[in-house]
């Protein structure tokens, strides 16, 4: 089973792609996943993106885990040769050690040691979609976003910088097996159509 993740921040592309390879013979032949907040019912029910506590973020990973879960038990179950996935675990370790870069948390180790023990999703190849902080101020800005509504916690530059950070330069590399980095501040037709060649390139 070849499965490829995509990665990347809030308004990078990946939810257009994924639509875009839904429609692609990929994903008439893949298992295709999206991302954790979309697996949970009520909004309420989302742990927080800026938890208050160590103990709180590691609450959350415990609760994005069991979603892991069931993409692990869907994936097997469809008996498909490709998985998709928007996002993977790397979302998980990355917002960890962001928080851990702005709060001290000291909670990425702690989760990677964790992850060993938790059924999940390795992927062979992650594409993290990389786009410029000032490109997507203007994407949500064009989304209709308000002023409050930008300084959401996974839009604040901090943040961003610390979570790409984690898949383009931490020290410790990230879980997937294979990471390809790709410049997305083009239309996001036009990422979708490359993030396609890509996935294709892959799975040949």
């Amino acid at each position: 089973m070849l499965t490829i993740a995509l990665e990347g921040p809030s308004y990078a592309g990946k939810s257009t792609a994924i639509r875009h390879l839904r429609r692609t013979a990929l994903g008439t032949r893949a298992f295709v996943s999206d991302c954790y907040v979309k697996h949970i019912a009520h909004r309420d029910d989302i742990p927080p993106a800026r938890t208050d506590s160590a103990a709180a973020q590691l609450a959350a990973f415990e609760r994005f885990m069991a979603i892991e879960a069931t993409r692990v038990a869907e994936a097997a179950a469809g008996g498909r040769q490709l998985v998709i996935l928007d996002r993977s675990v790397d979302t998980l370790l990355a917002h960890a050690y962001a928080l851990d870069a702005l709060f001290d948390y000291g909670v990425h180790h702690r989760l990677h040691e964790r992850l060993a023990a938790l059924p999940h999703l390795r992927p062979d190849h992650t594409l993290y979609l990389d786009v410029p902080a000032e490109t997507l101020h203007l994407r949500r800005k064009t989304a209709g976003h308000t002023a409050a509504e930008s300084q959401y916690f996974l839009h604040e530059p901090d943040f961003l910088h610390h979570t790409r950070d984690y898949f383009v330069h931490a020290p410790r590399r990230p879980v997937t097996r294979e990471l390809a980095v790709l410049a997305a501040d083009a239309g996001p037709d036009d990422v979708a159509k490359a993030v396609e060649a890509l996935v294709t390139y892959w799975a040949r």
